[in-house]
């Protein structure tokens, strides 16, 4: 697995068929495959695994802090 993604290559990890669930949020790359809250890479309110959430989280009904709860895997490039 690498540390450092690209974009492509974390969309492979987007928790669909038995695969683990990644998003990035500010150049890190969290695993949230253990989240209840992201059932088969869907986050209740639409974001979708494999992503960059960055840009997404204004939106969010919660901060970053979230993040603190996942293991970070790498960085995005």
């Amino acid at each position: 697995m690498p540390t450092t993604f690209t974009a492509a290559e974390l969309a492979k990890f987007d928790g669909k068929d038995g695969r683990p669930t990644y998003v990035a949020f500010k150049g890190k790359v969290y695993d949230v495959s253990k989240s209840s809250l992201w059932g088969f890479g869907e986050h209740l309110d639409g974001h979708l695994a494999g992503k960059d959430l960055s840009g997404e989280l204004p939106d969010a009904p919660h901060g970053d802090e979230v993040f603190s709860d996942f293991p970070a895997v790498g960085e995005l490039k």
